[in-house]
């Protein structure tokens, strides 16, 4: 699977279909089904600490990539263009690194007292790639 047809829709379907992305705009979430086949579906929520979506009129892109750690097929890739654009996996090191930052810039955007919006445990949105300023430095090269 290379590429994603994209769909926009209030509710996301009970049954994904394999291959497309539905964009919910009222719900601030994009969902598909795994990039790598598996059948899992991926669930990505659209926040200002979470992933960020650009439609160019024609085609779809998810920002940054994402990351099925709790997965069995660990699958990391990127959606371009509604294309999928495979990544490196990560060690366990590395998504550690990834989860630890992105609690900390959620806690910094929101704030020890604001509620921090829910993430499904079994969604990669905690390890996906974070602004420059949490990113290792291996990332800075």
């Amino acid at each position: 699977m290379s590429t994603f047809a994209h769909r926009f829709v209030e509710f996301v379907p009970e049954v994904l279909e394999n291959s497309v992305l539905y964009v919910s705009l009222a719900y601030g979430t994009v969902s598909h089904r795994c990039a790598c086949g598996c059948g899992r579906e991926v669930v990505t929520p659209l926040t200002p600490t979470d992933w960020k979506l650009i439609f160019d009129g024609e085609t779809v892109s998810l920002y940054p990539s994402i990351g099925n750690w709790n997965f069995p097929c660990r699958s990391h890739y990127w959606i371009r263009n509604n294309r999928v654009e495979w990544a490196e996996d990560w060690s366990e090191c590395q998504v550690d690194g990834t989860l630890a930052r992105d609690r900390a810039l959620k806690e910094s955007y929101y704030g020890a007292n604001k509620k921090v919006p829910a993430v499904p445990l079994d969604t990669p949105a905690a390890s996906k790639k974070i602004s420059s300023k949490f990113r290792p430095r291996w990332w800075r090269w």
